[in-house]
C-alpha cells in the first residue's frame, strides 16, 4: 500500500485493531510506503502506525515526511491484551522526518508515561533511520524489556532514549554523524537496568542531551512522568571514533535553577551501581574532556576502557587508559580499532551473556574490548538502502540542473513564470519595476533574483494584510538582490493562516525591503526549518520578523534556525525580531537565533514590552558584533543565562541595555 497526497481522517493511518476491544495478534504490515501523509495543521496530532495486541510486525516499509504532531510509530500497551506484546519493528527504512519545532516528534515511541511500568518486550531491529530530525528523541522507550538492536542511525538529529521504563537492551547499533552538526546524538539513559553494548559511534559531537552517551540525573522519588534515577546500567564493548566528549554524566542536572522550579522538578539523583567497561575511544584530534561530569559520576565503576587521544592529556587515567592503537577502514563511516589483544577484558556480572560483537561474530574465541572482535572483518554495507524498506520503492532522487527562466517587467509575466516553473528553478528578473497586484504563491523550492547588477524592484499593490509572497506548504523561497516596496499595510512574506500541512522556508539575501506592515508574518501551527536574512536593508516598517504565535507553551516554535547577518534595520517600530518558545521541558530543546554584524537604528518606538529583540524561551541565542543606535527601548535583549544565550562585541548607544537573567520562569508542560 502507498499512502500519499492526503491524510487520515482518524487518529491513526494504520492501527493494529478493529475496535478498542478487538485488537490484532500475529498480524503483519509489510512492504508499505507512507510518505508526507500529514494532517492539515501541525497541532492535529496523529500516528501513522499504531501497534496493539501481541506478536505483530511492521517490516520492510518506507515511512517518511511526518510534520504534524505525534510519533510516527507507536506501540500501545493500554490493557492486558497489549502488554508482553513481543512486537517486531524490523527491516524498515525510516526516511527523513523534518524538524518539528517542539515536542511530540518521535519516530518511534514504545508505550507512554502511564504504561511505563508494563513489560513490552518489543524488538526494534535492522532498521535504517535516515535524517530522523523530528525532536531530541528518535526512539523513546517508555516500557520494560525492549530490545533495540542492529539499527543504523544516519545523520539523525536526536537520540535513542530510555525515557521511562527499565531493562532495555541497546545492542549493536550504528550512530553516524558528520563531525559538524551537534544535533546528531547517540544514546540517552534514564531509569534502571539498561544494557548498552556493542554499539558504534562515528563523528557524533552532540552535547548534553545529544552526547554519544548521556547518563541523566534523576529526580528523587520521581513521579512517573518525570525522571527516575539511573541505576544498575551496563555500558560495555562500545567503540567511539572521533566523538567529542563521548561520555557525559549528570546530564540534565538543574540544581542551579531551584529558585524557579518546584522541588518535584529538581534533578539531583546521580547514577548508582553502574558499570562502564571494555570500551574503546579513538580521536583523530585529541580531546581534553572525553568524560564530562555535569554532576559527579561517583556511582559509576569504570573498568578496562582505553583511548587513543593522540597524546593529548585528558587527566583521567583511572577511568580511561591511554593507548596508541590505530584504525582499519572498512567503509567511509566504519573504522575499526586494530588492537594488540593485550588490553585486558573486564568480566563483570552477566558479561558472559554478551556472546556476539557488533557484526554478529562470536566473542568466545577472539574476544576483544570495543564493539568488534579482533580479526579480519568485512564492510557490513550498513548504508545500502536496498537492505531496508519496501522492495518496490526508493527514496534516492537524482540531482537535476535547475532551469534559469528570464522574465521582464511586462504585466503578469513574473507571476505566470513562477507558477509554471519546476521546483528548484531560478527566476531571473531583468532590470525594471514589477507591479504586482496579488500575492504570488510559493509552493515549491524557487529562487528569484535580479538578472544583472541593477536590482529589479517589485512594487506590491495588493490589498491590506496580504503578502507579496504567500508561502504555502513545500514553499522554499530564496530571493536575492531585489527591492521590495509596499504601501505600509501589507506583508512582504507570510505563510498561510491555515492548512500548512508541510514546512516552508525563506532565505533573503542582498535585498532592500521597505514600507510594509510586516516583513515576515508567521502564523500559528506553521514551521520553517530555516529562515535567513543576510546583507539586507529593512526600513520604515511597522513590524519586522515575527515568529511568536506559538503561545500554547507546549514547547512549539515557528522555526529551528533564524539567522540575521549583516543587515540594516531602520525605523522598524515593533517586533523587530520576535521569536518565541514556551514550555519547560527537555523535549523542547531548540530554537536557534543568530544576530550578527547588523545595525539597528531608531527601531522599537512602538514596542509595548520595551525590548528590541524578543526571543523568550529560545535556547540557543548568539547576539554578536552588532550596532544599536537610538532605539527607544529599555532593553536590546534579555538573555537566558542558564541556557546557551550569549552576546559579544556589541556597540550600544541610547538603546537600553543587554541584560542576562540567569533563570527564566517557564510554564511546566506536564
Amino acid at each position: 500500500m502507498f499512502f500519499r497526497n492526503g491524510y487520515s481522517p482518524f487518529k491513526d493511518v494504520i492501527a493494529f485493531r478493529i475496535t478498542d476491544d478487538h485488537v490484532a495478534n500475529y498480524s503483519k504490515v509489510t512492504n508499505c510506503v507512507i510518505l508526507d501523509y500529514n494532517n492539515l495543521e501541525r497541532d492535529q496530532d496523529n500516528l501513522w502506525v499504531q501497534l496493539y495486541g501481541r506478536h505483530n510486525e511492521l517490516s520492510n516499509s518506507y515511512i517518511a515526511g511526518k510534520t504534524n504532531g505525534g510519533p510516527t510509530v507507536r506501540v500501545d500497551l493500554k490493557g492486558n491484551q497489549s502488554i508482553r506484546n513481543y512486537h517486531k519493528i524490523i527491516n524498515n527504512h525510516f526516511g527523513p522526518r523534518p524538524r518539528k519545532g517542539g515536542a511530540r516528534g518521535e519516530t518511534i515511541q514504545l508505550g507512554s508515561t502511564f504504561t511505563s511500568m508494563s513489560p513490552s518486550n518489543t524488538t526494534i531491529a535492522n532498521n535504517l533511520f535516515e535524517e530522523c530530525n523530528g525532536e531530541v528523541e528518535i526512539i523513546s522507550s517508555k516500557t520494560n524489556f525492549n530490545i533495540i538492536k542492529n539499527n543504523v542511525f544516519y545523520k539523525s538529529e536526536g537520540s535513542v532514549v530510555t525515557r521511562h521504563g527499565n531493562y532495555v537492551t541497546i545492542d549493536g547499533n550504528y550512530f553516524i554523524g558528520d563531525g559538524v552538526n551537534k544535533q546528531f546524538g547517540g544514546i540517552r539513559i534514564v531509569n534502571t537496568g539498561h544494557w548498552i553494548i556493542n554499539n558504534y559511534f562515528y563523528n557524533i559531537i552532540g552535547e548534553n542531551f545529544r552526547s554519544p552517551l548521556a547518563v541523566m540525573n534523576g529526580i528523587p522519588k520521581s513521579p512517573l512522568n518525570r525522571y527516575n534515577q539511573v541505576t544498575d546500567i551496563v555500558v560495555a564493548y562500545n567503540t567511539y571514533v572521533n566523538c567529542k566528549s563521548p561520555w557525559q554524566f549528570g546530564v540534565g542536572t538543574n540544581i542551579a535553577q531551584a529558585a524557579v522550579l518546584p522541588k518535584s522538578e529538581i534533578r539531583s539523583a546521580r547514577a548508582l551501581r553502574s558499570v562502564v567497561a571494555n570500551n574503546v575511544i579513538y580521536n583523530k584530534e585529541g580531546d581534553k574532556n572525553p568524560i564530562i561530569e555535569h554532576d559527579k559520576a561517583d556511582g559509576v565503576k569504570f573498568k578496562n576502557n582505553i583511548i587513543n587521544n593522540q597524546g593529548v592529556d585528558f587527566g583521567d587515567t583511572n577511568r580511561i587508559k591511554a593507548s596508541n592503537f590505530e584504525l582499519v577502514k572498512l567503509s567511509e563511516s566504519i573504522y575499526i580499532p586494530k588492537l594488540s589483544g593485550n588490553e585486558g577484558i573486564y568480566k563483570g556480572f552477566g558479561f558472559e551473556t554478551i556472546t556476539n560483537d557488533l557484526f554478529g561474530n562470536a566473542r568466545e574465541n577472539a574476544n576483544s574490548i570495543g564493539a568488534t572482535i579482533n580479526g579480519e572483518l568485512k564492510d557490513p554495507a550498513i548504508l545500502d538502502k536496498t537492505k531496508y524498506g519496501a522492495s518496490w520503492y526508493s527514496n534516492v532522487v537524482e540531482a537535476t540542473t535547475p532551469n534559469v527562466l528570464a522574465v521582464t517587467s511586462a504585466k503578469g509575466e513574473l507571476e505566470a513564470t513562477i507558477a509554471s516553473a519546476n521546483s528548484g528553478d531560478i527566476i531571473a528578473l531583468s532590470p525594471g519595476t514589477y507591479n504586482v497586484s496579488e500575492s504570488i504563491v510559493i509552493n515549491k523550492a524557487i529562487t528569484i533574483q535580479s538578472k544583472d547588477n541593477e536590482k529589479a524592484e517589485i512594487v506590491f499593490e495588493g490589498v491590506e494584510n496580504t503578502p507579496v509572497f504567500e508561502l504555502n506548504p513545500y514553499g522554499i523561497l530564496t530571493i536575492k538582490n531585489i527591492v521590495l516596496t509596499g504601501n505600509g499595510k501589507q506583508q512582504a512574506f507570510a505563510n498561510l493562516k491555515k492548512n500548512m500541512s508541510n514546512h516552508f522556508g525563506l532565505t533573503v539575501s542582498g535585498c532592500d525591503i521597505n514600507n510594509f506592515d510586516y516583513v515576515l508574518k508567521s502564523y500559528k501551527q506553521t514551521f520553517a526549518e530555516e529562515i535567513t536574512f543576510t546583507n539586507t536593508s529593512i526600513a520604515n516598517c511597522e513590524n519586522g520578523i515575527e515568529l511568536s504565535e506559538e503561545t500554547n507553551d507546549r514547547g512549539d516554535y515557528n522555526t529551528e534556525y533564524l539567522t540575521v547577518d549583516n543587515c540594516e534595520f531602520t525605523n522598524v517600530k515593533q517586533n523587530v525580531i520576535d521569536y518565541y518558545r514556551g514550555g519547560y521541558d527537555e523535549s523542547t530543546i531548540g530554537g536557534n537565533l543568530l544576530v550578527s554584524n547588523s545595525t539597528f537604528t531608531e527601531c522599537g518606538s512602538n514596542e509595548k514590552n520595551g525590548m528590541l529583540l524578543n526571543h523568550r524561551g529560545i535556547v540557543n541565542v548568539n547576539i554578536t558584533n552588532n550596532v544599536f543606535k537610538n532605539n527607544k527601548v529599555d532593553f536590546v535583549s534579555i538573555l537566558w543565562g542558564a541556557k546557551n544565550n550569549v552576546e559579544s562585541n556589541n556597540t550600544i548607544s541610547n538603546s537600553g541595555e543587554i541584560k542576562t537573567q540567569e533563570n527564566l520562569v517557564m510554564k511546566l508542560m506536564y
